[in-house]
């Protein structure tokens, strides 16, 4: 989530909005999201069904959720996922640049 923080305003910048689904409680979550200032915005989702939704993978040997990114148009319609086979495999930021700036330009057409 630093990752997602340090380039907030260039995301801002490409009118996404980044929303962090996660299994903790909403309590829970909520103080995370206050204590860590985090920009963006945090869904708890215990009962994980928005994260089996989008396909999260689950690996116990790995510390649980493996991460996943969901780039969804505003059309509702997906357009990019990653899904991470360990907690440090997670698309760069200027990766997911490159695809909001396709995504936007395809809106302008």
């Amino acid at each position: 989530m630093a990752q997602l923080r340090q380039d907030f305003s260039e995301f801002q910048n490409r009118q996404a909005d980044i929303l962090v689904a996660g299994p903790e409680n909403a309590s829970i979550f909520s103080d995370y999201f206050r204590e860590n200032g985090l920009p963006f915005i945090g869904l708890p989702d215990p009962q994980h069904s928005v994260l089996k939704l989008y396909g999260q993978k689950v690996n116990i040997f790995k510390l649980g959720r493996m991460p996943a990114q969901v780039l969804i148009d505003k059309k509702g319609t997906v357009r990019y996922v990653h899904y991470g086979n360990a907690m440090s495999d997670i698309p760069e930021n200027t990766e997911l640049f490159a695809i909001l700036d396709e995504m936007n330009a395809d809106r302008k057409v």
